[in-house]
C-alpha cells in the first residue's frame, strides 16, 4: 500500500500518513524530525510536535495492493541469478 502524503501542521512537510483502525476518513501521521533539527541537536532524537497527530486523509489517494500484485513480484526473475 502506498501512503498519502499529508502536509504536518507543525513544519508544513510532507509526511506519510497511515490509515487509522475503525475510521477510514483519518490517519496518523508517521514519526518525522522537524526542519534542521540534526544539525542544531546533534545526536539526539527529537520529534516534531506534529509527529502521530491525527490527520484528515486526502480522497482517492490510498494505492492498495491487489493479491496478483503481491505474487507477481514473488516470483523470482529468470534474467537475475538467485543468491542461494
Amino acid at each position: 500500500m502506498k501512503l498519502p502524503r499529508v502536509h504536518c501542521e507543525k513544519c508544513d512537510r510532507p509526511i506519510a500518513a497511515g490509515p487509522v483502525a475503525g475510521r477510514l476518513s483519518k490517519g496518523r501521521l508517521w514519526r518525522h524530525d522537524p526542519p534542521n533539527m540534526r544539525e542544531l541537536h546533534p545526536g539526539e532524537l527529537v520529534s516534531c510536535a506534529g509527529s502521530l497527530a491525527i490527520v484528515d486523509l486526502p480522497v482517492g489517494q490510498m494505492e492498495l495492493v491487489s493479491d496478483d500484485d503481491l505474487e507477481r513480484a514473488s516470483e523470482p526473475d529468470d534474467e537475475q541469478p538467485g543468491l542461494f
